[in-house]
């Protein structure tokens, strides 16, 4: 029996997304395409040329170049602000004949000027578009836009958002007593929001770090020496007109470089983006393992479906789906960081393809974090679980009460001596009640006020300062 043929999938209209993060997950990363698609990356092109042409005008760098008015910049600047669908379209039909990115766009900016209005000078300033640049001048000047426009713009305020969440959700449970476990077994008492208050503490610190990182661009010609800006015009002094233009973009000005600029700035972005997914990946598990341990509850979705076949079930999904999401943006982030700071001799190719990659590295992590901030909200706590785990393990009362008894014997107190020794023979292996630790510390003959303060001290008050240290995430 012969199957029907197959509806083919690739010639549906409009096209069917090939990954999630433009299909699936779209909502929750498209943001980042107005910074990190082709279609922004060639709107960047076309940003940078613009600027490029205006900035040796208005400084007069090129002798003979007409000056530009208020009108002619403001007419130039507007080609970057309508760049859109029809742009686009036009660009890639233009490349289709350069078989050239770059020289698409050249082409596509003296098509603009050409058609500016009878009498503007920019229709004599054709020439000054690309002017002593080679491809790499352009891209990594674009490249440096797009990315600080998409960790400035998207990534860092929703990440940001996320920290303050946990933040504030540590500062809500700092007094709610926890039984910690260390190695999976019970131990010392914490806060659940002294817990939460280490994680945003510690994602706070990447943050910090990200926002200090630079983003470095280069415009010097196709290896680096002014070769072409020097022959051209001789008398002009090329590195402070390349270190004033890349500033005006707003980049910090990498005077020493091959043909391309070097990518090291990218490989220190990277990977502190990476860290801070490492440890978002941390609060994903261990949400995961509170969760899974009943200290929080999640919320039912009305409508929702945890399983398949078992109806009782409230998957924590979110906080799974972050976990994958955080592990394929690190490992591409991980993948840009290594390869990017290597480029054979004065150029390689590499880094076209790699670069391209820098979206999805983002997105995913975009998409992780806005999983674990709606996972969050879907939160409560079992406060009578918390309380229950407590009581049922005493023993934790070893230590504090062996801690006092060696300030005793420092004290002079007699029959203070082994008080780790006893504690572990007391405790180790068993499980106490109240009254048993309470009848042990009443024959230690400790000294009145200590004996007092260790008789009225249970599981639930023995959380030291955690409360108090939520206030360092307000410092």
């Amino acid at each position: 029996m012969t199957s029907p043929a197959r509806v083919r999938l690739a010639d549906v209209t409009p096209p069917i997304a090939l990954g999630p993060l433009d299909g699936r997950y779209r909502g929750a990363v498209a943001p980042l395409v107005d910074h990190l698609s082709e279609a922004a990356l060639n709107r960047e092109r076309v940003h940078v040329e613009v600027e490029w042409l205006i900035h040796l005008a208005q400084n007069e760098v090129v002798p003979g170049a007409p000056t530009l008015t208020d009108d002619d910049v403001a007419h130039l600047r507007d080609v970057v602000a309508t760049f859109g669908p029809d742009e686009v379209a036009e660009l890639a039909a233009i490349e289709k004949i350069t078989v050239h990115d770059v020289k698409a766009v050249e082409y596509f900016l003296k098509s603009r000027l050409a058609a500016a209005p009878e009498g503007s000078a920019l229709r004599d300033v054709g020439e000054l578009v690309h002017f002593a640049c080679t491809s790499e001048d352009i891209n990594n000047l674009s490249y440096a836009l797009m990315v600080r426009g998409a960790v400035r713009d998207v990534w860092a305020p929703a990440a940001t958002a996320l920290v303050d969440q946990v933040a504030e959700l540590a500062r809500s449970l700092r007094d709610q007593p926890m039984l910690a476990l260390t190695h999976g077994q019970p131990a010392t008492p914490t806060t659940l929001g002294k817990e939460l208050a280490v994680l945003a503490h510690r994602l706070r610190r990447q943050l910090t770090r990200i926002a200090g990182d630079e983003y470095l661009g280069k415009l010097n010609g196709a290896t680096g020496t002014y070769g072409a800006h020097v022959v051209a015009v001789p008398g002009a002094d090329w590195t402070a007109v390349s270190k004033a233009f890349v500033e005006h973009l707003g980049l910090t000005w990498n005077p020493l470089t091959t043909q391309i600029e070097s990518h090291d700035w990218q490989a220190e972005l990277y990977a502190d983006v990476a860290r801070f997914n490492r440890v978002l990946h941390n609060l994903a598990t261990d949400v995961w393992t509170y969760i899974s341990r009943g200290v929080f509850i999640q919320i039912p979705v009305a409508g929702a479906t945890g399983s398949s076949t078992m109806p009782h079930k409230v998957n924590p999904i979110r906080f799974e789906n972050a976990e994958a999401n955080l592990e394929l943006s690190s490992a591409l982030l991980d993948t840009l960081a290594s390869t990017l700071v290597t480029s054979r001799l004065q150029r390689d190719l590499t880094d076209s393809t790699t670069q391209r990659n820098i979206g999805p590295a983002f997105g995913h992590s975009l998409l992780a974090i806005d999983n674990v901030a709606r996972g969050l909200r879907a939160l409560s706590v079992d406060e009578a679980l918390l309380a229950r785990e407590l009581d049922e393990n005493w023993e934790v009362l070893g230590e504090p009460v062996q801690s006092a008894m060696r300030a005793a014997s420092v004290a002079g107190v007699t029959g203070m001596e082994n008080p780790y020794e006893r504690l572990k023979e007391l405790t180790r292996g068993r499980r106490l009640t109240a009254a048993d630790m309470r009848e042990f510390i009443g024959g230690l003959g400790l000294p009145d006020e200590v004996a007092a303060r260790l008789a009225t001290l249970t599981p639930a008050s023995y959380t030291g300062l955690a409360s108090t240290l939520v206030d360092h995430l307000d410092r």
